[in-house]
């Protein structure tokens, strides 16, 4: 029963690092390019949940109403004040400039914030839990965070194929010379983009806020586990994400039941041998 108690763990973790991959896919998947600061924004998303819990004294859910969109602005502006002057055929001004950001977060957090853990209490949501078997239960925040990430990817794909700003995403995705020779603005298609992937990073940020204790320096822990994720499941595959998700976190729950120090380490051994076997992913993206 203890393995499969971590096998069921483990694929609820899954649903957070699948949230933690989500705007990373997306961005990839859109833009061709990877935010080196991703994990910073899901730490700064943590930091917004705790100031509004601190000044309003909401639960640490509602406070997604003013983080999700606070973080889409932001992702907007962003990307079509700044980034958007990076892209091109050269990867590397995109990456600079967001590793620049990574650097630049965790030192304005540390100033305000310093280095003290943090973590936002959730009352009785934490320590709830349904017993599905003598032995195994299920956490209700676990399975929240896992059923969000279900429908925030099951949004998205909605999203992508079945309206028409989806669609010319998608088409952007695939080439975007064709859609500039169409009449679209690309540089406010990735702005659109940006601000999807940012909401799901607030959602990530808030959860994580949630979930475990939190400090400046944990972003780009964040954004390996991301990272991870997406070349498991293929990149630009949403649904692909989830399950490198739910791979990676099963891969760390089984480690972590063989020996606790093996826990990190477990899921890294798992990502290498994806990247061993199949390089594309398990689920490359599909087109059309």
């Amino acid at each position: 029963m203890d393995w499969i108690n971590a096998i069921v763990q483990g694929i609820l973790l899954g649903g957070l690092y699948a949230l933690f991959a989500a705007g990373l896919s997306l961005m990839f998947g859109v833009m061709r390019f990877v935010n080196i600061a991703h994990g910073d924004f899901i730490v700064m998303a943590a930091y917004g949940a705790l100031l509004a819990v601190t000044f309003t004294g909401v639960h640490p859910l509602l406070s997604m109403i003013v983080v999700v969109p606070g973080l889409a602005l932001m992702g907007y502006f962003g990307q079509r004040i700044l980034l958007n002057r990076t892209l091109g055929d050269d990867i590397l001004p995109p990456l600079l400039v967001t590793f620049g950001f990574s650097i630049i977060i965790q030192n304005v957090l540390l100033e305000v914030f310093s280095a003290d853990s943090q973590k936002l209490q959730a009352g009785a949501l934490e320590t709830a839990s349904i017993q599905i078997a003598e032995g195994l239960n299920i956490g209700l925040m676990p399975l929240l965070i896992f059923l969000s990430a279900l429908g925030v990817i099951g949004g998205l794909q909605a999203f992508f194929y079945r309206t028409s700003l989806g669609r010319v995403l998608r088409a952007t995705s695939d080439d975007q010379d064709t859609v500039r020779l169409m009449g679209a603005d690309n540089a406010k298609i990735f702005g659109y983009a940006t601000a999807i992937a940012s909401a799901v990073v607030g959602i990530a940020g808030v959860y994580l806020a949630m979930r475990t204790n939190f400090d400046p320096s944990v972003g780009p822990a964040r954004l390996l586990f991301a990272f991870e994720a997406v070349i498991i499941g293929g990149l630009g595959n949403l649904w692909g994400t989830l399950a490198g998700g739910i791979i990676l976190g099963v891969a760390q729950t089984i480690g972590a039941q063989i020996d606790p120090g093996l826990q990190i380490l477990a899921g890294h051994i798992a990502f290498l041998i994806v990247l061993v076997v199949k390089p594309q992913g398990l689920f490359p993206k599909m087109k059309g």
